[in-house]
C-alpha cells in the first residue's frame, strides 16, 4: 500500500507586519478534500505537524456565509470523524521521509507563520527531494518550500510551481500589512512561478513535484498525486 505524509501548520495566528495577529490555521477544504481523496484511493494516510501540536482549522473557511451551509455541515462532520488523527499527529522532528512515497502540503494562512521556516520541514523536504518522493501542495502551502536548504542552496530553484498568488492575496483582503507575499517570495528564491485566473483551478507538475493555487485546486492536486502514485 502506498503511503501519504500530510503535514499541517500547528500556528493558529498569522503574524501581521505592525505585529498584529490574524486568527487562521489550516484551511478546511484543503485538508479534508485531499485526506479524502487519499483515503478513497486506498493510501494508507499519516498526519504531521510541528511538535506533534494538534492543528487549528482555520475559521473562516468553516463559515457557512462563505462556503455554504451544506458544505460546513459536511466538513465539520469530516473533522469530528477524524478528530482523534487530528488530536494526535505525528511530530515533524520523528518524520522519516523516506518512508513514504509522498509528502503533501495544504494551506491555509498558517504554514507562513510556522512551515516556512522549520527546521523539521525543510529537512523533510530535502530528503524527500533527493530520493525522488512526490511532493504535492497546494495555497500557502509550498511556502514550507522556503525551508528547504540543501548545503545553502535551495533545491527547488529553478522548479515549476504555483500558490495563492498576490492577486489573490489582495482580493482576499490580506495583503495590506502582510510580512511578505508568497508568490513573490517565491519567485525571489527563484522559482519559476506560474499562475492562472484568480480562484480558479490551476495545478502545476514539474517532476516530482506538484503545487496547486488555492483552495479550489485541492482535488486536482489530489488527483495529479494519486495519478503519479499509480504510474
Amino acid at each position: 500500500m502506498k503511503s501519504i505524509l500530510i503535514v499541517l501548520s500547528a500556528a493558529d495566528h498569522w503574524t501581521r507586519a505592525d505585529g498584529s495577529l490574524y486568527e487562521t490555521g489550516v484551511w478546511a477544504e484543503e485538508f479534508i478534500v485531499i485526506d479524502e481523496a487519499f483515503h478513497q484511493a486506498g493510501l494508507r494516510v499519516d498526519l504531521s505537524t510541528p511538535g506533534g501540536a494538534a492543528p487549528t482549522i482555520d475559521a473562516l473557511s468553516l463559515s457557512p456565509d462563505l462556503i455554504g451551509e451544506a458544505t460546513a455541515n459536511r466538513y465539520r462532520d469530516y473533522l469530528d470523524a477524524n478528530s482523534g488523527r487530528l488530536k494526535a499527529p505525528l511530530v515533524l522532528a520523528d518524520v522519516d521521509p523516506l518512508t513514504y512515497d509522498a509528502i503533501v502540503i495544504p494551506g491555509g494562512h498558517g504554514p507562513v507563520e510556522d512551515l516556512w521556516k522549520d527546521a523539521d520541514m525543510g529537512r523533510v523536504l530535502v530528503e524527500a527531494n533527493r530520493a525522488g518522493k512526490l511532493i504535492g501542495s497546494v495555497c500557502h502551502g509550498p511556502a514550507a518550500l522556503l525551508a528547504a536548504d540543501d548545503y545553502a542552496r535551495w533545491p527547488f530553484e529553478g522548479r515549476r510551481m504555483t500558490a495563492f498568488t498576490d492577486e489573490e492575496e489582495i482580493e482576499f483582503g490580506t495583503a495590506e500589512n502582510a510580512p511578505w507575499l508568497l508568490a513573490r517570495r517565491l519567485r525571489e528564491r527563484g522559482a519559476a512561478f506560474e499562475q492562472g485566473p484568480n480562484w480558479g483551478i490551476f495545478v502545476v507538475e514539474d517532476g516530482n513535484l506538484i503545487t496547486g493555487q488555492n483552495p479550489a485546486s485541492s482535488a486536482a492536486v489530489a488527483k495529479a498525486v494519486i495519478t503519479a502514485l499509480r504510474s
